[in-house]
């Protein structure tokens, strides 16, 4: 339950107390700021409050959208403010602040038999405005933000007289904010398939389950499970099963979207609820995959490869938009005199195509979004062969990432931008460096200060092209019954140079145009190194393992984006160090393939390596989102 306070005298025939109580608020009424101070003072220490005027004319809608959004410490619309627990501080001091500055701009006051002199105002108000647009200004103006949502279409007014309040009410008739509530349930900004496919009939379902009591949180949870139905469905290998696969897949997406939707219309945001819907659609994904591999295993067609293939490619593409936005969100953009500068060419050829409808939805369509993706691979799966699905997943997915990459890398070369220490850590952060590059690093750290440029994503590059080459094309010491064939100081040669590359390239300060460039290299060097490895064991096991490993180590990665992106900052140093990094992982897969002497060594190897991280990384990670009381926030999703 909340408190909220209607200040003033109560307005005959006006619903207003009726629909903050179905908000969930418990309504007090003040006849004027000392009663509400003192109001708001005794209410517990735990519960949002909120000050309203009694005046208030709007819809319901507006009120939601003031006054029960978890993600604002303190947010208002005229003649209604509501500030979260943490906040409850600033705001008594702000209406003590108010209350102080109407004593003394009334005229001195009396204390203990004397006359103290009139003090000057601390915040400059108008009488006449509402008490909590008042309260408001003073709050913003003590350095507490006060967000103040979009309402669009939708009317909030604190009319002065009756025929004002008559306007305000044919005003809020006029709009039916159900129909705007359904609309902005729908996010902005999204694919081809989702919106002209999903969103038009998703919303309905996402309003269906509001009106029943259900949670973003437990519609993800149907999400997964149906996904899951679905994988399972495909390691049939049958055409029936496909089918199902497929139809299954396309439900599971429908819910996925529903989810988020019902999120923005309920206002049920939360930080963990982000977290497990970016984590439970890689989990969808993959194991719809690993279901297809395995599907493809009954009818005799080894696909393993290309499901890991496919896992990479895609994992590593999220590491780019995740790299490039976090470097670039607080960036300030100067030309090489120091001046502020709008933007570079590339961007403002974006914005121009941005600018004609088609072309957006061109754009959006070919860097192959979650929505396309999964309608492609549903389409496909029901009527061809997994080896085709992920053919055309490989090749979609390698388009989408060169269009995409390219642009930023125009962006990034052709745009001088100041990086912040924010932007910097957070890039550190995601290279997921582990004990020995943190060690390199600290013994080149003052040569790596010296790199100019582009020099510490291309050291970068060169080592993890070396330990992937080494991986592809090391020299084979023999192929006899039991033996790996591999040729252990090449490839060892190979994952020190990577390991020594590595820690040179994090030992600076991550501010390059295309720092933002080397988390992806060590995603993309590591699950390759893998990846290759498993496939030239050539033995039973071995590339179903190594699948399970890179699921295991992308879900710590991934966990660490949405630590970054929810404001709670990157996983604990002990956990990284514990999981080895990245680095200390490749050379660690590196020695297992390159000392391995019997066949089923190898896959043996790797799954204890996955059961490991898996165990470590979930129960780390569960224990943090389950306990960590970060800040509402509400993602948006895979980018379109």
């Amino acid at each position: 339950m909340s408190t909220a306070i209607l200040t003033g005298p109560p307005v005959p025939g006006s619903s207003l107390e009726g629909d903050l109580r179905s908000l969930g608020f418990d309504v007090r009424t003040a006849p004027g700021a000392e009663e509400a101070r003192d109001l708001l003072a005794a209410a517990p220490a735990t519960e949002r409050v909120a000050l309203v005027d009694s005046r208030f004319v709007g819809h319901l809608h507006t009120l939601r959208l003031a006054l029960t959004d978890p993600r604002f410490p303190a947010a208002a619309v005229p003649g209604a403010l509501t500030a979260q627990p943490g906040t409850r501080a600033a705001l008594l001091r702000a209406m003590t602040s108010l209350h102080e500055t109407h004593e003394t701009e009334d005229g001195p006051r009396q204390a203990g038999g004397t006359t103290e002199p009139a003090r000057p105002a601390t915040t400059a108000v108008a009488p006449c405005e509402p008490l909590a647009d008042r309260v408001a200004t003073a709050l913003d103006a003590a350095g507490t933000a006060v967000t103040h949502p979009g309402l669009g279409s939708l009317v909030a007014a604190v009319p002065a007289d009756a025929t004002a309040r008559e306007e305000a009410e044919a005003a809020v008739a006029a709009v039916d904010d159900e129909a705007v509530r359904l609309r902005s349930a729908v996010k902005a900004r999204d694919g081809f398939f989702t919106t002209f496919c999903i969103s038009p009939y998703s919303r309905y379902l996402a309003r269906w389950c509001a009106r029943r009591g259900l949670t973003p949180n437990q519609v993800t949870t149907a999400s997964l499970i149906t996904a899951l139905i679905a994988a399972a469905c495909a390691a049939t290998g049958t055409r029936g099963g496909y089918v199902a696969a497929g139809a299954l897949l396309l439900l599971s997406f429908v819910l996925d979207c529903t989810d988020g939707q019902l999120a923005r219309y309920s206002l049920q945001y939360s930080t963990m609820g982000a977290w497990l819907d970016a984590t439970f659609d890689r989990a969808k994904e993959y194991a719809y995959y690993a279901g297809l591999a395995l599907g493809a295993a009954r009818g005799g067609d080894d696909v393993w490869a290309l499901a890991l293939g496919a896992m990479v490619l895609q994992t590593c593409r999220h590491v780019v938009d995740f790299s490039f936005n976090e470097a670039n969100v607080d960036a300030t953009a100067a030309n090489s005199s120091g001046k502020a500068v709008v933007g570079t060419p590339t961007a403002a050829l974006s914005s121009r195509l941005d600018s004609v409808g088609w072309t957006v939805w061109v754009r959006r369509m070919i860097v192959l979004p979650i929505g396309e993706r999964w309608a492609m691979i549903a389409v496909l799966t029901a009527l061809t062969t997994p080896r085709i699905v992920f053919y055309a997943l490989l090749i979609g997915c390698a388009f989408a990432a060169c269009y995409t990459t390219a642009g930023r890398v125009l962006r990034s070369v052709t745009r001088k931008a100041v990086r912040t220490d924010r932007a910097a850590q957070a890039l550190a952060d995601l290279s997921d460096s582990g004990p020995l590059a943190e060690i390199v690093a600290r013994l080149l750290r003052r040569p790596a200060r010296a790199l100019p440029g582009v020099l510490p994503f291309l050291v970068a590059l060169a080592g993890g092209v070396t330990v992937v080459a080494t991986a592809a094309f090391g020299p084979l010491r023999g192929s006899w019954p039991g033996y790996v064939p591999f040729d252990s100081p090449v490839l060892i040669l190979g994952a020190l140079v990577y390991v020594l590359t590595s820690g040179f390239a994090v030992a600076h300060r991550m501010g390059g145009p295309l720092d933002w460039l080397i988390p992806p290299v060590f995603r993309a060097a590591e699950y390759s190194t893998i990846l290759l490895f498993a496939a030239r064991a050539d033995v039973p096991g071995a590339l179903p393992a190594a699948f399970g490993l890179v699921a295991a180590v992308a879900y710590h990665h991934y966990d660490a984006v949405y630590r970054i992106r929810g404001g709670t900052g990157a996983p604990p140093r002990p956990l990284v160090w514990a999981l080895g990094g990245h680095e200390g992982r490749t050379l660690l897969v590196t020695v297992c393939a390159a000392f391995s002497t019997r066949a089923f060594d190898f896959p043996l190897e790797l799954t204890v390596l996955a059961v490991a991280v898996a165990l470590v990384a979930l129960t780390e990670s569960i224990r943090f989102w389950v306990s960590s009381g970060a800040p509402a926030v509400h993602d948006e999703g895979e980018p379109a």
